[in-house]
């Protein structure tokens, strides 16, 4: 599978208008903190910057804020087990993504009318004992009809694994960061 043609997802909890700037506008940027409550003056901050850029960005975990603020989505986290009913019906240019680490959770978040979900993790990472691995993550990935994107402890060291694996792209919290420095060129 060509890298190219993956979509790209990065995880961002603040506003650091160099960082973003320096992200490809083809990685669709999903703003996440679970470490405070949402401010609607920051998040407003957050998506005019990247909206000015032409960047494309998700609001994690607040489906009605997301749809409120003109946000291009929604990223409802495995943890999030509520059913939005009517309110995430699919509209226009508004996406729903979801994780999952399970069977259990992938038939959640399909309930929950996603359209894209990224299991995890796929790599061995830092807050978890568990992952995944290929077989496992390509077994799972094979059980659902939506698309399915890699998420956890990837980094460049392991990024040619992910032509191996049944996704359609693939996300991350520090790889953007780190390839900038020493890994691999990703269009």
């Amino acid at each position: 599978m060509n890298h190219k043609l993956f979509k790209k997802y990065c995880f961002i909890s603040e506003l650091d208008k160099e960082y973003i700037k320096s992200l490809d506008n083809k990685i669709t940027i999903i703003f996440r903190n679970y470490d405070t409550k949402y401010n609607l003056k920051k998040l407003k901050l957050v998506l005019s910057f990247c909206h000015l850029l032409g960047k494309k960005i998700i609001l994690a975990n607040n489906p009605k804020i997301a749809l409120k603020l003109k946000f291009d989505g929604v990223y409802i986290p495995a943890f999030n087990k509520k059913i939005y009913y009517n309110l995430l019906r699919p509209k226009n240019n508004f996406d729903v993504l979801g994780s999952a680490h399970n069977l259990k959770e992938i038939r959640l978040k399909e309930k929950q009318g996603v359209q894209v979900i990224f299991l995890s993790p796929l790599f061995k990472v830092l807050k978890s004992e568990k992952f995944l691995g290929i077989n496992r993550f390509n077994n799972l990935a094979k059980l659902s009809q939506k698309k399915i994107i890699a998420l956890g402890g990837i980094d460049y060291r392991n990024f040619k694994v992910l032509n191996f694996i049944n996704a359609q792209g693939f996300a991350s919290i520090s790889f953007f960061k780190k390839t900038k420095k020493n890994g691999p060129k990703i269009n």
